[in-house]
């Protein structure tokens, strides 16, 4: 992924988070999951994508690095990072009753820049 010009300024980056989610979101229908719900917000903190994968509700984290200088894009998921994670899927459930009852899991979307646009590594059951 290419961006041109140089911006000040917190813009550029969450630009370029949107587009990584949207993009793996898609990565993700193509692969038979059915999105709910993307960037829901809580207190502690955000889960990226909510997806459904038959009857199993997926909470996605999607991580992108430009390269692995400083580990690769999974690895930056830090144990704080997984508390408020799961933290903030208790909170999705309490707010969608509908859900409480179905079997979750926490998947991680690693992306990077590929020759021909993102490459993906989907780690289902990435807590698990």
């Amino acid at each position: 992924m290419h961006t041109a010009g140089m911006r000040t300024g917190n813009a550029a980056p969450r630009a370029r988070g949107q587009r990584v989610e949207e993009a793996s979101e898609h990565y993700l229908q193509q692969h038979g999951l059915h999105a709910i719900e993307r960037n829901f917000n809580s207190r502690g903190g955000e889960i990226d994508l909510v997806m459904r994968d038959g009857e199993t509700l997926v909470f996605v984290e999607v991580r992108f690095r430009k390269n692995d200088h400083f580990g690769t894009p999974a690895e930056s998921i830090t144990a704080s990072k997984k508390r408020k994670l799961l933290q903030t899927a208790q909170l999705y459930l309490l707010a969608h009753p509908l859900w409480r009852h179905q079997p979750c899991r926490f998947d991680v979307i690693a992306a990077r820049p590929g020759e021909n646009g993102l490459q993906f590594e989907w780690i289902k059951n990435a807590f698990g």
